[in-house]
């Protein structure tokens, strides 16, 4: 079974690290999979054995989403759309998927519709299997001409929603209010989460604060607040180890490595993430989907500064609901102080540990088999 892939990552590095994972679970399932790959290629994400058809790359150019630019970091023009539609179009006569996914639109990358809405009508034409992988919290809309057109897409063009999430945690409709009019197309995968890598022996985050920010793209305010949180709370003796993502530039990297204190280490964002999480005392963090689970997996303390700036509500949603269960400790990023970060930390340390939270996490798998079910109807 053969199986196209469309992934558009903007600012982070969260829904890139999401598809890596699903693509490779895809693999695993015996498929072929082809991925159209619209971001700028971030380091270390590994798509398995999958074939990569890089398009021309697009990012945001700042948390507003507003201003998209090209390769060159130059805003994207109707002569830059034409090419993405004609590479995208390309590689679907090539592959001849018997399965298109693409992720997030119409729920979102509406800025893309110029190369997705042909590739989807295309697939229509050929019979193809089409799906939407779209994770479990969406930013807030208000607008209600935008929700009936996303739910006119989907009746149109998709046979199935594939969320990326568990009701009993969060359903669907808490964030899409018109999810009883495609119910018959939604189907929960469970959480696409990595699977845990065997300890490997080292002393590294035993013990430790592990300061993250994901790629790192907004990251460095919270990344400055820690800096001078660690003298002023309680665990101003405990060695504290900062991870700039690849998206933080090399001169504010320099920057933190320099006014880190001993006690302090600054340092790139490590693949051994995870393991980190297993062994450190307390995770400080943003709240995007794939650092929660790897929280919840880790069953660490942790402190979240959720990301909130623009209209950016998802991140909110997600470290409340865990918060309200116990799980980790909330700091807004609005007002956000080495003051506010280590009343944060005092109030998590201060804390029950951590309960589980008992939510599926095999979506990778699920998906291959819910894509394979609407192939063969």
């Amino acid at each position: 079974m053969r199986v196209l892939f469309h992934v558009q990552h903007l600012l982070g590095i969260g829904h890139d690290r999401r598809a890596a994972l699903i693509a490779r679970g895809l693999s695993a399932a015996g498929m072929a999979v082809t991925v159209l790959r619209g971001g700028h290629p971030v380091p270390g994400i590994d798509y398995g054995p999958a074939e990569i058809v890089q398009l021309p790359p697009a990012r945001a150019a700042d948390e507003t989403f507003k201003t998209l630019l090209d390769e060159h970091d130059r805003p994207i023009d109707e002569a830059w759309r034409a090419r993405r539609r004609a590479a995208v179009l390309e590689a679907f006569a090539r592959v001849r998927p018997d399965a298109l996914l693409v992720e997030s639109f119409p729920f979102g990358r509406r800025a893309f519709r110029f190369e997705l809405l042909p590739l989807l009508e295309a697939a229509r034409t050929a019979g193809v299997a089409t799906a939407c992988s779209v994770r479990d919290i969406l930013v807030t809309k208000t607008n209600p001409e935008r929700l009936e057109e996303t739910v006119s897409t989907v009746e149109r063009l998709f046979d199935r929603v594939l969320v990326h999430g568990d009701p009993a945690l969060i359903p669907f409709e808490a964030t899409f209010p018109a999810a009883g009019r495609i119910a018959d197309r939604i189907r929960y995968t469970g959480y696409v989460a990595a699977p845990l890598s065997p300890d490997v022996e080292s002393a590294d985050g035993k013990g430790e604060v592990i300061v993250s920010v994901g790629g790192g793209a907004v990251g460095l305010p919270l990344l400055r607040a820690a800096l001078g949180a660690r003298a002023l709370g309680p665990l101003a003796g405990t060695p504290w180890r900062l991870l700039a993502g690849p998206d933080v530039p090399e001169d504010a990297f320099r920057a933190l490595s320099a006014e880190a204190p001993p006690g302090v280490v600054v340092e790139r964002a490590r693949p051994d993430f995870p393991a980190l999480l297993r062994r450190c005392r307390l995770s400080i963090s943003q709240a995007g989907y794939n650092t929660v689970l790897d929280l919840l997996q880790a069953g660490c303390r942790a402190v979240v500064v959720p990301f909130a700036a623009g209209s950016e509500t998802e991140q909110a949603t997600r470290a409340r609901l865990l918060e309200g269960r116990g799980r980790l400790v909330v700091v807004e990023e609005a007002g956000l102080t080495p003051h506010t970060l280590a009343d944060g930390v005092a109030r998590a340390l201060a804390l029950p540990p951590p309960p589980a939270v008992p939510i599926r996490l095999d979506g990778a798998a699920t998906i291959a088999c819910l894509l394979t079910e609407a192939v063969r109807r």
